[in-house]
């Protein structure tokens, strides 16, 4: 199988803004497979792509194609939670234990460092450590050809949160931040304690219903992805031999609340416009999602930036796994948007994760910062 990347045009996207298609073909020379992305700002919305949906065929990515957005999911999850210290069924600074027995969860963790990463809570997808060592999480998660083999296994949250338990912990609860998707499975099974149901359905009925959100899946154990979409691929050495698999259908249940759900660029900008523009969260709730931890910039369930020389800051949250990624960005109260999708071939080694950052980042000062003087 070809591993080229030519970049495609979006004609229409090159007249308009070409210094947007500009960043998107970074993007892809960066060695990204294909991007899309789409942004709304005091121009208008503008969407356009670069790059190619499959390896080997010249077709780039679908305008607005599903993508597997990863991390991203972690905010709908928040946001979730957040609803329910706004009812009053929940409070943010109670053990997450009183919730949870069953766990013998540390009582000093609240709900608001699962929510925040400062719970100290080893992370069932593994642990990159001080000395440089990985501390391995759940089988699928281990990289090669296991992860390949494994990835149509079932995780059941409470398997997860019980692996992660069964590792020592980071670090005190509250002195400390480590980013650990278990959080995130633990405020999943946290919203299903409450409200008795599970925490898909709630996130259909107080987010993608009332937004429209007709695009976004959350899969549970289903390994489909609806079309259109780009694939997504891995990379890895077997026997000597370098070896490209189509990952596009995993069964996302490894990861469950911390990134398993599916959407596409236009979904995420309504979502992410309602949920910093206050139609979510009333307003002090919304301020505590976007007040930064001091020494990582996440807040609860977003992250903080400062972008340029501007001034400008900017609320986010970016997820990949598996060869698909996610990219979702706004200024405060929404008036200001970036949505992205790309597709790429994953490894273990994360090859792609420097020159991608400095691509990324580019693209973000594009929009937000004034672009390059």
């Amino acid at each position: 199988m070809s591993e080229s990347l030519p970049a495609t045009k979006n004609s229409a996207a090159v007249a308009d803004r070409p210094e947007l298609q500009k960043a998107l073909r970074e993007i892809v020379d960066s060695g990204v497979a294909g991007v899309t992305m789409r942004v709304h700002d005091e121009r208008g919305e503008w969407a356009g792509s670069a790059g190619v949906a499959e390896l080997g065929r010249s077709g780039e990515p679908p305008a607005d194609g599903h993508v597997r957005i990863g991390s991203n999911t972690k905010t709908f999850t928040a946001t979730v939670v957040l609803q329910l210290v706004a009812e009053g069924r929940i409070a943010l600074d109670t053990p997450a234990a009183d919730c949870l027995p069953a766990f013998g969860l540390d009582r000093r963790i609240t709900v608001r460092m699962l929510l925040q990463h400062t719970s100290g809570v080893f992370n069932h997808t593994g642990e990159l450590l001080a000395d440089g060592t990985v501390a391995h999480g759940i089988p699928s998660t281990i990289a090669g050809r296991e992860w390949v083999e494994g990835r149509f296994r079932t995780y059941r949250p409470e398997e997860l949160v019980r692996l992660s338990l069964s590792k020592p912990a980071r670090f005190e609860p509250g002195t400390g931040w480590s980013y650990s998707n278990t959080n995130y499975v633990l405020a999943r099974l946290l919203v299903e304690k409450v409200t008795g149901r599970s925490c898909a359905e709630e996130t259909q009925e107080r987010i993608l219903g009332p937004l429209g959100l007709s695009g976004t899946v959350m899969p549970g154990t289903s390994p489909d992805i609806p079309e259109p979409y780009a694939r997504a691929y891995y990379r890895y050495e077997d026997a000597g031999r370098q070896e490209t698999v189509d990952v596009t259908r995993h069964n996302p249940s490894w990861i469950s609340a911390g990134g398993d759900m599916i959407s596409t660029t236009r979904d995420l900008h309504t979502f992410l416009c309602a949920l910093t523009g206050g139609t979510l969260l009333p307003a002090p709730l919304l301020a505590e999602m976007c007040t930064p931890h001091a020494r990582s910039g996440f807040g609860l369930g977003l992250r903080v930036q400062d972008v340029g020389g501007n001034g400008a800051t900017v609320l986010f949250h970016n997820g990949g796994h598996g060869g698909h990624a996610a990219l979702m960005y706004s200024t405060p109260g929404g008036g200001k948007t970036l949505t992205a999708a790309l597709n790429y071939v994953d490894d273990a080694a994360m090859s792609l994760a420097g020159a991608f950052q400095k691509a990324q980042d580019r693209l973000v000062e594009e929009v937000f910062g004034g672009g390059r003087a």
